[in-house]
C-alpha cells in the first residue's frame, strides 16, 4: 500500500510534511515523496532513512497558497498536488495526502480522479470532539453554496464515513441550523430537511452549533461556508481553553501543587482538543482516497492523516459510501425529475 504525499505548498515547509512520511515509513507503510526532487533529497538526507520505504516522485511545479484553484488546473499540470494524483489514477498509489491549496485539491481531484458515480459535489469531513467522543461535521470548506440535494448526499457521505471512522453502526444525522424547530433556518434547509425524512438515514431533523460539542448527533451536514467557520472556532477554542487553564493553574502556588494531581487529565484533554491527532479530512466523493490537512500541519499531524487514509482504504470507504448511494437512488431520481420540471414548492418545511 503506497500512499502518495504532497510535500510542496504547506505552510511549514517540505522538511514538516517529510518528517511525518517519516513516521509513517517507521511502521512500515510505503511513502511516496512528491515534489521538487533536489529539496526532497536535501532534507532526507539529514534523517537515517536507511531501509524505510521511502520513495521520491518529481514535480517541478508548486501551488502556492494563494493561488487561483482554476488557474493553476489549467497552467500547473506538473504540480507535486496533479503528480501526486496522477500516480492514484494510474495505479501506483492507494491514496493521496495534501497540505497545500484546498481549493486546488479539490479541483485537481475532481479533474483527474472524477466523481464517484452519482456524486453532485465531493465534500470535506471533519471530525470534532465532544462530551461522548467524537462527532463528524461537513462540508468543512469544499463547497460555500449549496443546493438541498447536495445536502442530502453529505449526509449520506457523513453516514459512511461515522460508520468507519468512528465504529457507529446507525449514525444519528442533523442539518446544521439556527435552531431545532422546523421553522427556522434557510430555505435551502428547511427542503434538505424534507428531502433526508425520506431517506434511508437516522436523520433527527435540525440541531445548532452547540449541539456539535455536545454530541447530540453523530454528523451535522451544512455547507462549505458554515462548517469551514466551525471548523477554525473548534481549533482557536481548544488552544485558546488549555492556555487559559494553564495560566489559571499557575497563577498561585496552591493551584500549581493541584496541577502536578491534574498532569494526566489535563494532558488527555488537550489531545482529545488537539486537531492533530486525526490528522486530515477525507476529501468524500471522489474515484480513491483524498486527504485534506491543515496548512500549518506538523509531522504529527501529517503521520496521523496518513495512518487515517490507511484505515479508510482497509476498510473500504469508496465502495461502502457507493452502496449507501444505491440504497437511495430512487430518492435521488426523484430530486433530479423535481429539478427538471422545477417544481420547487415551500410551505413550513415541505416541499
Amino acid at each position: 500500500m503506497k500512499i502518495a504525499l504532497d510535500v510542496m505548498g504547506s505552510d511549514l515547509g517540505p522538511e514538516a510534511i517529510i518528517k511525518g512520511g517519516i513516521l509513517a515509513a517507521k511502521e512500515n507503510i510505503e511513502v511516496i515523496l512528491v515534489g521538487i526532487q533536489d529539496e526532497i533529497n536535501k532534507i532526507l538526507a539529514n534523517y537515517n532513512t536507511k531501509n524505510l520505504p521511502i520513495f521520491v516522485k518529481h514535480a517541478s511545479e508548486v501551488v502556492e497558497m494563494d493561488e487561483s484553484p482554476s488557474k493553476v488546473i489549467k497552467n500547473k499540470k506538473d504540480s507535486s498536488i496533479a503528480v501526486g494524483l496522477n500516480l492514484v489514477k494510474e495505479g501506483n498509489a492507494k491514496a493521496f495526502i495534501s497540505a497545500g491549496n484546498t481549493g486546488a485539491v479539490l479541483g485537481y481531484s475532481i479533474f483527474i480522479l472524477k466523481r464517484l458515480k452519482n456524486i453532485i459535489r465531493p465534500a470535506i469531513a471533519a471530525t470534532f470532539p465532544s462530551v461522548n467522543g467524537y462527532v463528524v461535521v461537513l462540508d468543512v470548506g469544499g463547497n460555500v453554496n449549496c443546493k438541498p440535494e447536495h445536502l442530502l448526499q453529505f449526509a449520506i457521505m457523513g453516514a459512511v464515513y461515522a460508520k468507519i471512522e468512528l465504529n457507529i453502526e446507525n449514525p444519528k444525522i442533523c442539518l446544521l441550523s439556527n435552531g431545532e424547530e422546523e421553522s427556522k433556518g434557510l430555505d435551502v434547509l428547511k427542503k434538505a430537511n424534507f428531502l433526508l425524512k425520506k431517506s434511508s438515514l437516522n436523520y433527527v431533523g435540525f440541531k445548532e452549533g452547540r449541539d456539535i460539542f455536545q454530541g447530540n448527533s453523530d454528523v451535522f451536514v451544512c455547507d462549505g461556508f458554515v462548517g469551514n467557520i466551525c471548523l477554525k472556532l473548534a481549533e482557536g477554542m481548544g488552544k485558546t481553553l488549555m492556555d487559559i487553564i494553564k495560566k489559571d493553574l499557575s497563577s498561585s502556588f496552591f493551584r500549581k501543587i493541584g496541577l502536578i494531581f491534574l498532569k494526566k487529565l489535563f494532558k488527555d484533554i488537550k489531545k482529545k482538543l488537539d486537531y492533530r491527532e486525526y490528522g486530515a479530512a477525507p476529501l468524500i466523493g471522489v474515484n480513491e482516497i483524498v486527504m485534506i490537512c491543515h496548512g500549518s500541519s506538523d509531522e504529527k499531524a501529517i503521520y496521523n492523516g496518513i495512518k487515517r487514509a490507511k484505515i479508510l482504504i482497509e476498510k473500504g470507504f469508496n465502495k461502502n459510501l457507493s452502496n449507501e448511494l444505491e440504497k437511495n437512488s430512487d430518492l435521488e431520481k426523484n430530486i433530479w425529475k423535481t429539478l427538471k420540471h422545477k417544481i420547487w414548492h415551500h410551505k413550513e418545511g415541505e416541499v
